[in-house]
């Protein structure tokens, strides 16, 4: 029992406040509890739409967060060499002069010659922008190493995605699959749903080479080999397609596979979708034996067959095509057996339950809605199999395939958008893709004509020059990643220091940890950071400015360090235009706002910014007499800044008097008004739109609305991508924009509008004779990144790692609990621990990527364990693949969207049994 004059329900402190927590992804509402204006404790909001109330360890630790003794304080220039932390304390004023002075020069010079990229930035809506009005194309965002396949494979499809942009119908599902889930990102929303749907008895099955967290939890765990997934979900797909189990009327009312696609081998229509004159597709009516608008209603569309249209050329169906593929011998289940590690009776089985989930427990709601062609339906009918995917499938060099894989498994059986399924959330469904491309070229006031970030359309869209050679600095855009719709953050310094395809003058970076967990090739990564040019003696790298609030081992490479605050003592923008916290019944967006005052000389990392931007002269920071545009800093630019005419960062409380939703002129009291409701804004979706969003008149035209969609046309999901074909038929001489010869056969390959498996490119070439252990990274559920592990309440949870290994794999290695072993792969070696973990796939050796620390950073003790006994496999990734025989070197990343493969990683391990200390140790490849 409490004690008896423990109140429990009252407040710790003087006053409470509501904001939005930061120490991950999920972005919670949190209620902050004051005393003598100093934070005193932090608890979950129960008003809030993501967490209910419900808080992490993280989102409670964040006390020790703002309290950090690693918290930088005063804005730091460089005295001596890069690497040794050697810095003098400067003044703010002299701080932004120097660096108004470094960009101002770049930014008449070139401005393409600063490198601006972030790293866990929850601003992007402003970063983006920010770049954009200084001209530069070298912008990016962590995404390109955490999550982009999945974005893009989800965008590029659907019009949506897996995590930030979708969710499983926790309510209804009946049959959930997650692959790959993440336990550090989004972590309160999946506790909640797994907690319904455990109490409902629906299965979880979790598909994962680790069984940690979720997975823990999941009814039955298959643990797969890493870059196996699309082979594995390939043959579940054959299972479907040969006994039968697909939705023809779902594929045939939301999606693509009606449609005919021209057979013209060698042609340049080879591959593309038929048309009319009017550019209308074109599907077979089977009722009148003749070609007719896809599109079109009371027709009855063939979903196979050859066909001859009327001008002589020979079509086939999108789903002709798809269904060829995975009947071939290649998707049987014996032969994802061999790869995969799941016996085929498994895979055979997993089929035939997600079949009976979907249609022998198909759910009807009693609730009547119109489609998008006037048709009214009295009941919404679902497939509840709902399937969830994050990093782990999408951090490999065929991860775009994969999530493509996924979301066609879906298609087949009416599994998106419907009761029990995956579930788009707003402002998603977008176009396939969005219509936003990346800017190319600069206005003659210096900006670019549009974001530096966006979606490719076709070969036209690409950022490269004339010899079809990449115009940025990290190649995405180019003919190497066309579809690198997050930039790549992780090519970024090894390109810049080779010269490859230039030099850069500045890199600037925010939060973006590139000096040791956040790159891959960390030894070399920070070799190259110090890199000095032999004829020059100058660093290759002229400048860095690196903004954190605290201090990480990317602070001691730096040139100029722009101390930031804490996020409990600025303003910040949870923004629908940017990553948004809405859920599947409701559109939410929130802001952060200072519950405390700085005690250090620190400014928030916006405000400088924007600060910055009127310094330098940068169009959109200056009103048309000269003057800075937003003098209140990043809270004034919240408010007034419109992208578009009534469209702003914030959605909730537009309007001069605040009555507005969604679009509205800019409210001067909008701030205010967003602190009395909690901090966040939330509207609900009408109950007539809450599923079939893609084609789903009542949610169109709410959503129309609120500016999230231009009309309330329907989105067509594609299980064939004609766009993927349009770059392939580049490669093979069509078309005005064509690759160089030396990308051709790779684009063609991988631009394949069906998706497909293959061997990840790290195993190519590869002695796997030597390398038989794949080796996988991930972040424990009370780490976020690297920052975690400085929290004092954190830390008493994991202050060391180790690498995980199963029993059966250690007792062939000689290993046992506490042994120090080498990890070797052809990158390098590095000493560590070894733990056994039943848990394991027995193939693959893993462990917790947030604790490793160098020693000094941070302000940890010397004898940290985070820094003695913690380690990086980071050490032993490689950022490029070995040299082609032209001698080219592309990026250790997927063809298509050029996202990070740091799961392909394959190692040896030896047993260490010398009478060395314990302590992790790091070596360059003999």
């Amino acid at each position: 029992m409490p004690h008896a004059n423990l109140k429990l329900h009252e407040p710790v402190g003087d006053e409470v406040k509501t904001t939005t927590c930061y120490m991950c992804a999920c972005r919670c509402g949190i209620k902050v509890h004051v005393k003598d204006g100093k934070i005193r404790y932090i608890q979950g909001n129960p008003d809030h739409p993501v967490n209910r109330g419900v808080i992490c360890a993280k989102g409670s630790a964040g006390i020790m967060q703002h309290y950090s003794p690693a918290r930088l304080t005063k804005p730091l220039l460089r005295t001596g060499e890069r690497g040794a932390g050697q810095f003098r304390e400067i003044e703010w004023d002299e701080a932004l002069a120097l660096a108004a002075q470094w960009l101002g020069d770049v930014r008449r010079r070139n401005p393409d010659e600063l490198a601006f990229f972030t790293g866990r930035d929850q601003s992007q809506a402003l970063t983006g922008w920010w770049a954009q009005q200084f001209g530069t194309i070298n912008y990016a965002a962590h995404g390109g190493f955490c999550s982009v396949n999945m974005a893009a494979a989800g965008m590029y499809t659907l019009g949506g995605s897996f995590w930030e942009f979708g969710e499983p119908d926790w309510e209804h599902t009946r049959y959930l699959l997650m692959f790959g889930v993440a336990e550090d990102h989004d972590s309160n929303p999946i506790k909640l749903g797994l907690g319904r749907i455990k109490a409902r008895g629906a299965k979880i099955v979790a598909i994962n080479p680790v069984r940690t967290g979720y997975a823990a939890i999941a009814d039955e765990w298959l643990g797969i080999r890493p870059g196996t997934d699309g082979l594995f979900v390939g043959a579940l797909i054959g299972e479907l397609l040969r006994n039968d189990w697909i939705d023809f009327d779902y594929l045939v009312r939301y999606t693509n596979a009606h449609h005919l696609v021209i057979q013209n081998p060698g042609g340049a229509d080879d591959g593309l979708i038929a048309r009319d004159d009017a550019g209308r597709t074109l599907c077979w009516n089977r009722a009148a034996n003749a070609a007719a608008p896809a599109d079109a209603i009371d027709i009855a569309p063939a979903i196979a067959g050859e066909f001859a249209l009327a001008d002589g050329r020979r079509a086939t169906t999108a789903f002709a095509l798809f269904a060829a593929r995975f009947l071939t011998d290649e998707y049987l289940p014996e032969a994802a057996a061999d790869a995969s590690g799941i016996d085929a009776p498994t895979i055979r089985r997993i089929a035939a339950e997600i079949a009976h989930a979907a249609f022998k427990e198909e759910i009807r709601l009693p609730v009547a809605w119109t489609d998008a062609c006037g048709r009214r339906h009295e009941e919404m009918i679902g497939r509840p199999v709902a399937l969830h995917a994050m990093r782990g499938i999408s951090a490999h060099s065929n991860g775009f395939h994969t999530c493509r894989m996924l979301h066609t498994l879906q298609m087949l059986i009416g599994a998106i958008d419907t009761p029990g399924s995956f579930r788009y959330q707003p402002p998603y469904p977008k176009g396939v893709p969005p219509a936003n491309r990346p800017g190319k070229s600069r206005k003659p006031d210096g900006t670019l004509d549009g974001g530096p970030l966006g979606y490719v359309h076709a070969p036209e869209d690409l950022l490269v020059d004339a010899n079809g050679e990449p115009r940025r600095i990290d190649k995405a855009f180019s003919w190497q990643h066309p579809l690198a719709v997050h930039g790549m953050l992780q090519s970024v310094i090894a390109n810049a220091v080779a010269g490859d395809p230039y030099r850069i003058d500045t890199l600037f970076l925010f939060m973006a940890n590139m000096s040791w967990n956040s790159a891959m090739n960390t030894t070399g990564t920070r070799r190259m950071l110090a890199e000095r040019d032999a004829a020059t003696g100058e660093y290759k790298i002229p400048r860095i400015i690196y903004v954190d609030a605290y201090a990480s081992e990317m602070v001691e490479f730096a040139d100029l360090v722009l101390p930031d605050t804490t996020y409990l003592e600025r303003y910040d923008c949870i923004s629908i235009l940017d990553r948004p916290i809405s859920d599947a019944d409701g559109a939410s967006d929130a802001i952060r706002h200072p519950i405390a005052t700085p005690d250090r000389d620190v400014r928030a990392f916006q405000d400088v910014l924007i600060d910055l931007g009127a310094r330098i002269g940068l169009p959109g920071l200056l009103k048309p007499d000269g003057g800075a545009r937003y003098p209140g800093g990043y809270a004034q630019y919240m408010v007034e800044h419109e992208r578009a005419p009534g469209v702003g960062l914030l959605a909730g409380w537009r309007g001069r008097d605040g009555a507005s939703e969604g679009t509205g002129e800019p409210n001067p009291d909008q701030l205010k008004r967003y602190i009395e409701h909690g901090s966040h804004w939330h509207a609900p979706v009408p109950e007539a739109g809450r599923y079939y969003k893609m084609a789903n008149r009542d949610y169109l035209e709410w959503a129309r609305g609120l500016g999230f969609v231009g009309n309330t046309a329907p989105i067509v999901i594609e299980l064939y991508s004609e766009r993927l074909q349009r770059f392939r038929l580049a490669a093979l001489g069509h078309g005005a924009t064509q690759p160089p010869d030396r990308d051709r056969a790779r684009v063609a390959r991988y631009f394949d509008p069906l998706p497909f498996w293959y061997e990840p490119f790290e195993w190519e070439g590869l002695d796997m004779a030597r390398y038989p252990i794949a080796a996988i990274t991930q972040r424990p559920m009370f780490m976020y990144h690297a920052w975690g592990s400085q929290n004092a309440w954190l830390r008493q949870i994991a202050a060391r790692n180790f690498l995980y290994v199963h029993p059966d794999t250690a007792a062939r290695l000689h290993l046992s609990d506490d042994d120090w072993a080498w990890v070797e792969s052809p990158h390098g070696r590095i000493r560590v621990p070894v733990r056994l973990h039943a848990g394991t796939e027995p193939g693959t050796v893993w462990s917790w990527n947030a604790i490793g620390k160098r020693k000094g950073a941070w302000k940890l003790a010397p004898d940290a364990p985070e820094s003695q006994r913690g380690f990086l496999l980071n050490h032993v990734i490689t950022e490029l693949l070995p040299p082609r025989a032209d001698g080219r070197r592309y990026a250790n990343a997927d063809p298509v969207t050029g996202q990070a493969a740091w799961f392909d990683l394959r190692v040896r391990i030896e047993k260490d049994a010398s009478s060395e200390a314990p302590g992790h140790r790091v070596e360059a490849p003999a």
